[in-house]
């Protein structure tokens, strides 16, 4: 009799209150917390674990991402899980309670943003990494204005769940972004010029550029905000982005073959035979050099000092230091020709007249 009153007692000092939950409550929800830490610890050890042994054998590399997604939700995470569905077991005051829910709450969408952030990182990557070119400036770019994106939202959902009234502050900030933009407007058009660039490509990284018959190079970086161009001078040229998708750029690059005009001066005076013959003479020496398209060669005009013969011909790539070596091969072959033939070139001259009265 006396074990049973003893037990008895025992049994009824769980129901003595503390801080407004008995003592038994307080074991049931210490049970529930090492149950749920439990399941969170089997989940993380042996369901992750295979997971991430079964992404390692698989030859897509999505599984991975998903698995090291996963693996990096730190213990801590859990922990605080498994407390929280633990707490709602007990009866605490409305401060209290207010308290739990905000540090759940911003706990699971910090992780949240996190993950997500990781997901479109990798997307991002794989998808700039298909164009098979130089895109780390693009994709620090992207990825710096999408983690500020994510966490924006993450900051708004931790407030609304907090209670705060996030109209108000979304309508204030959208004044502020208004202000801000404007006061950085010129940064903002570089970078998303950049952007432009990048998905346009009106010229990449190693290309010979012509920006507006101002200046010329060869493009050695692209950057958030300025492009970098090496000039035929040697000095690099820094121009902002914004500038050169505004400019008229050629790219000799994306160049098939080059179109070269050129245009000879002989003298006045010479017979109409020569004359005739130079025509022949252009096309016999352009059609036997190697990588050149005869166009045409036609007497154009009569200059001021000289009678002008128009030469079209075509190199068949874009090289330009090719396309100066057949330049000057042509020049030495018509100067070697146009002596033989005793023809002429022109110079500036002036003929005064002198009439005796």
């Amino acid at each position: 009799m006396e074990d049973f009153l003893e037990m008895f007692g025992e049994l009824h000092a769980l129901d003595e209150t503390f801080l407004g939950n008995t003592i038994r409550e307080y074991l049931i929800a210490l049970g529930i917390f090492l149950a749920a830490f439990l399941v969170f610890r089997l989940f993380r050890l042996v369901i992750l674990k295979r997971l991430e042994s079964m992404a390692q054998r698989s030859e897509n590399d999505f599984d991975d991402l998903l698995a090291k997604i996963f693996c990096r939700v730190p213990q801590v995470f859990y922990w605080f899980i498994a407390f929280y569905i633990a707490s709602q077991w007990l009866r605490f005051a409305p401060f209290y309670d207010g308290i739990i829910d905000g540090i759940f709450v911003i706990v699971v969408v910090v992780q949240a943003v996190i993950s997500v952030q990781e997901l479109f990182v990798y997307i991002l990557g794989r998808y700039i990494r298909s164009k098979n070119d130089q895109g780390e400036m693009a994709f620090h770019g992207l990825t710096l204005v999408m983690k500020i994106i994510l966490w924006s939202i993450g900051l708004l959902l931790v407030l609304s769940n907090l209670g705060f009234d996030i109209t108000s502050l979304v309508a204030s900030l959208g004044i502020g972004g208004v202000a801000v933009a404007l006061a950085v407007q010129n940064i903002l058009a570089d970078v998303f010029s950049s952007f432009s660039i990048y998905f346009d490509k009106p010229f990449q990284v190693g290309d010979f550029v012509v920006v507006d018959a101002n200046f010329e190079g060869t493009v050695k970086k692209i950057g958030l905000k300025t492009t970098r161009i090496e000039a035929l001078s040697g000095e690099e040229l820094v121009v902002s982005n914004q500038e050169l998708t505004n400019s008229k750029v050629r790219n000799y690059r994306k160049m098939k073959k080059r179109r070269v005009e050129m245009r000879v001066g002989v003298e006045y005076g010479l017979p109409v035979k020569k004359l005739e013959k130079i025509n022949d003479i252009v096309e016999k020496i352009l059609t036997s050099m190697d990588d050149v398209e005869f166009g045409r060669s036609h007497f154009k005009s009569f200059g001021d000092s000289a009678l002008i013969f128009e030469i079209i011909y075509f190199v068949d790539q874009n090289d330009y230091l090719l396309y100066m070596d057949r330049q000057q091969e042509l020049n030495m072959k018509l100067y070697t020709a146009f002596t033989k033939e005793k023809i002429g070139f022109a110079f500036p001259t002036q003929t005064v007249h002198v009439v005796k009265g």
